[in-house]
């Protein structure tokens, strides 16, 4: 027992320590010091082991994620930002107003309580912009060596309108896809940290909140088949999922598709295909066609949306394809990943 040492140390120890989640005293002082002054809300003031919540009509949208991106800060945002806006864009996209959060944390012991801090900070900050609440959450504490700083699991709630019906079982041929904006910048920037690249233009994440651009295009919601936020596989695994569930195929216009040429340059120099990288601020719509150049316009109001364009059509036959039609007229299927480029960016 020569190496073993208290698990209670000084309550004003800088870094975290098991004790930060067994329950006791140091448990305490996370949540009265850090946790809940940063989060305050009146569902989360009673301390209470579930929030008891009322709900606006409609149906409730339920979605849970978890976050291990490494490393823990980028340029444009954080795993504290990447926790809110993650959760409150996969509710948004099932046409629902995202309105609670829970939030469980998994910290490595040795964590700095200044890394913990501004992480929680920058999650808060991310949820009043989003305009949610953190209503209930958890901390664990695992051994150095066995997790990597920190891990964040949510979960969130929100309400869906009766009036609105998204999924790919309303898609048909004929169909037009828009995306918000450029892809490939979230994949790309943790990725120019992460290996210590320097681009002459930095590259930054789109992390944002899409709650604001939703109800953008749903306002005339018959217009829109089904929304996707491109996250992990890219642009190109979410509309692969899409043509599989529909039934149809996808042919894409690969001269549309929106991609910062400093994003283009650093694919190219990495040997990645942008239509795989990663997306933290992009929305997918599927649309009628008659009504896409609207919906296109309405979108585009939007600063998150400004680049937004219409990127390719749905097809009769082969669920599932994916193909480009490219700048020179010849179309390439678009094969789908057996695992990601970039594995750790969410």
């Amino acid at each position: 027992m020569s190496d073993w040492s208290c698990p209670l140390p000084l309550r004003d120890y800088p870094r975290i320590v098991l004790a930060h989640g067994g329950g006791g005293l140091l448990s305490s002082d996370l949540i009265q010091h850090l946790f809940l002054p940063a989060f305050r809300n009146p569902h989360l003031e009673t301390l209470a082991d579930s929030a008891v919540l009322a709900l606006p009509p409609g149906r409730i949208a339920l979605s849970t994620d978890s976050f291990v991106v490494r490393p823990l800060f980028f340029p444009g945002g954080s795993i504290g930002e990447l926790a809110v806006n993650g959760t409150v864009n996969d509710l948004a996209m099932s046409g629902a107003r995202p309105l609670y959060l829970t939030a469980g944390f998994i910290l490595e012991e040795g964590l700095p309580l200044e890394t913990l801090a501004a992480v929680v900070h920058r999650m808060a900050a991310a949820a009043r912009a989003a305009g949610v609440c953190i209503i209930t959450g958890d901390t664990k504490v695992v051994e150095k060596g066995r997790g990597d700083g920190i891990y964040i699991n949510t979960a969130g709630v929100g309400v869906v309108p009766d009036s609105i019906a998204l999924g790919p079982a309303h898609v048909r041929p004929g169909d037009a896809v828009l995306v918000s904006g450029a892809i490939g910048d979230h994949g790309i920037a943790v990725m120019s940290v992460r290996e210590g690249l320097a681009f002459d233009s930095p590259i930054v994440s789109d992390c944002a909140p899409l709650h604001e651009l939703v109800p953008i295009l749903l306002e005339t919601p018959a217009t829109v088949r089904m929304l996707r936020d491109p996250t992990r596989g890219g642009l190109a695994a979410s509309l692969q999922e899409i043509a599989q569930a529909a039934g149809f195929s996808i042919i894409l216009d690969e001269p549309a598709i929106p991609i910062r040429p400093e994003v283009q340059g650093a694919c190219e120099l990495l040997g990645l295909d942008p239509l795989h990288v990663a997306n933290e601020g992009k929305l997918i719509a599927i649309v009628d066609a008659q009504e896409a150049e609207a919906a296109l316009q309405r979108l585009r109001r939007h600063p998150l949306a400004a680049s937004a364009a219409i990127i390719g059509r749905v097809a009769e036959g082969r669920p599932g394809m994916l193909a480009c039609k490219t700048a020179l007229g010849a179309t390439r299927i678009v094969p789908r990943q057996l695992g990601e480029q970039l594995p750790r960016i969410c």
